[in-house]
């Protein structure tokens, strides 16, 4: 695709569409950007054991930084184009992206290497088919232009996205760049959705919106081998489905919703069963054996609510839980079968501090017997193997507090404890540190 010529098509239409931009608070073109530098770090802890994708014991430092470039322009009634391209990199601890279930920063995923590499992040297109019941204001934002919708409508994207880009929204847990860092608060950490090793894909996403409710569905692209980046086009066998059913309600006068989100991959896996089995029948074998066992596609699923509701106008509320079937190995996501997250979100008019925010939470994340039988037994998972486990649900504290320096730019300091890294009773608590600097405009 010649992403340079695109890239020149929509600058034209961006101009042009300025020419005629009109005054009632509809924006007909888009350019927003964010900058992102997360720095952190974690102490030596204690540790009774070490394998080959044991987070390291020593005391460690990571880092991530993104630039990222939000074009759009409506090009046809309903119709909106949006393109972004990004710059991004980043180093993991200990160079290696191991040893936990719900990671410390939700930009790692991105990263590759200490030196800045562009990559197109998005490139997409929205059609939304209005259908009566009244109109409401929707606010701009990063790829979405600001205008007015029908109550009643129907929404179609189409194009290489992410599927947390339409799923799983929450107002008070879900941007890792502007609230909580730890995976396992901006999405469900047992949502094996499908994408590519950065979190992206292709596919198509229809979401029908009846008054209070909306009803989301999507088929997404997965990776060609787990865990990769090359994606898998074969989207007639290999994929990953989500359905989501939203309510908007009232309580107390405070707004809130709830959402249940069911989802399904198919895709050319190893389940642990057999790896297990491979394992104790091939002593001093690779103890990563879920490679020799990948054959044939398999069936994944998984089931959550996610929550969130305004206590008062300062003070949010914010649950997700999700189980999952857990027999296969990690698709494109995170090493947790069973996850719980649940925290507050308090705004600075409370202390006399505007555009100020601290959040609170805390997280449960929790394997399958399938997956813990073959950790027991030696094996190495993609991310997590110390090559003995002694279990216990690994539980993480996470807090924030977000200081607006000056409009646009915010510094959020972060603390993260994690007791049973990775499962393992035997290693840890450990304390990781944050200082996030994010500015966007």
């Amino acid at each position: 695709m010649h992403y340079p010529r695109l890239l020149i098509t929509l600058a034209g239409l961006c101009c042009a569409a300025c020419a005629w931009a009109q005054v009632d608070e509809t924006e007909n073109v888009s350019a927003r950007y964010q900058v992102t530098y997360n720095s952190q770090m974690h102490p030596s802890f204690r540790s009774d054991v070490t394998g080959l994708n044991s987070m390291t014991a020593a005391a460690d430092r990571m880092f991530t930084f993104s630039a990222t470039a939000h074009w759009g322009a409506r090009v046809w009634d309903g119709g909106e184009i949006y393109f972004n391209p990004e710059l991004a990199a980043g180093v993991p601890f200990a160079g290696n992206l191991v040893g936990l279930g719900g990671f410390t920063n939700g930009e790692i995923t991105r990263a590759a290497g200490s030196t800045p590499k562009p990559y197109v992040q998005r490139l997409f297109m929205r059609q939304t088919w209005n259908q009566g019941g009244g109109q409401e204001k929707v606010e701009g934002d990063f790829n979405q232009m600001a205008g007015f919708v029908d109550k009643n409508r129907f929404v179609l994207t189409a194009g290489n996205f992410s599927t947390l880009d339409v799923f799983d929204d929450n107002a008070y847990a879900k941007d890792p760049r502007t609230q909580f860092m730890n995976w396992g608060n901006w999405t469900y950490a047992a949502y094996d959705y499908a994408a590519d090793a950065r979190g992206f894909g292709v596919g198509v996403a229809g979401e029908l919106y009846r008054g209070d409710w909306v009803y989301r569905f999507a088929r997404m692209t997965g990776p060609k081998e787990p865990n990769g980046l090359q994606l898998d086009f074969a989207l007639a066998k290999h994929y990953g489905d989500q359905v989501e059913i939203e309510h908007a309600h009232t309580w107390g006068d405070q707004p809130g919703k709830v959402r249940v989100l069911a989802w399904r991959n198919r895709a050319v896996v190893a389940s642990y069963s057999d790896a297990t089995a491979y394992l104790q029948a091939h002593p001093g074998t690779n103890a990563q054996s879920f490679f020799d066992v990948r054959k044939g596609e398999k069936i994944k699923y998984g089931l959550g609510v996610n929550v969130e509701q305004a206590i008062t106008p300062e003070v949010g509320f914010f649950l997700r839980a999700m189980k999952a079937d857990g027999k296969t190995e990690t698709y494109a996501f995170t090493e947790v079968d069973d996850s719980l997250s649940t925290g507050v979100h308090l705004k600075g008019p409370l202390w006399g501090r505007a555009n100020d925010v601290i959040g609170l939470a805390w997280l449960r994340n929790g394997l399958s017997k399938e997956r813990r039988q073959f950790l027991e037994a030696g094996g190495i998972s993609y991310f997590i193997g110390d090559g003995r486990l002694s279990y216990q649900p690994e539980q993480i504290l996470e807090a924030f507090y977000s200081w607006q320096v000056l409009k646009g730019t915010w510094l959020t300091a972060d603390v993260q404890r994690i007791q049973n890294p990775a499962y393992n009773a035997l290693r840890g608590p450990v304390n990781v540190f944050a200082l996030r600097a994010h500015a966007e405009f």
